[in-house]
């Protein structure tokens, strides 16, 4: 997949880049789903994805903890109730949020949140590696924001 990084922007007012994602967001600490904030959206897009992966979980692919399509082109903040607005499956196979929740003792662990501008619609709820497979092409830019988070 290309990369294409220009005025895109997805923020959170939950937690700063690079900083520690608060407890209440974590699976156990209430599971609550931080805000996104989106700014800069390229032309020509018709919808945004946005993917929350940890891939310093201990699994191949790391772990995906929210898959979120269909969010509108016009969209400057994540409104899981916005008509369209869908989730796909994550790494437990529920169609969810699920919060940071790292292995005790294995550090302080990343959390990607990816968000993807794209000039065709998703079709259906894909996992993870079936949109990257599927949509790669039909991502017009990307950016990321990346929250720390761990057990120890």
């Amino acid at each position: 997949m290309a990369l294409f990084i220009d005025n895109l922007t997805v923020s959170s007012p939950d937690f700063a880049n690079l900083e520690r994602i608060p407890d209440r967001f974590s699976a156990d600490g209430g599971n609550e789903t931080p805000a996104i904030e989106i700014s800069g959206p390229p032309e020509g897009t018709v919808e945004y994805a946005l993917i929350l992966n940890d891939p310093d979980a201990p699994l191949a692919q790391g772990f995906t903890h929210w898959v979120v399509y269909g969010i509108p082109a016009d969209a400057t903040t994540l409104d899981l109730s916005a008509p369209g607005v869908r989730m796909g499956p994550n790494g437990g196979g529920a169609e969810s949020y699920y919060g940071p929740q790292p292995p005790a003792g294995h550090g302080i662990h990343h959390y990607y949140f990816f968000l993807y501008a794209l000039k065709t619609p998703v079709e259906g709820e894909p996992t993870r590696e079936e949109f990257l497979a599927r949509y790669a092409d039909s991502i017009i830019e990307q950016a990321r924001t990346v929250g720390l988070f761990s057990n120890d």
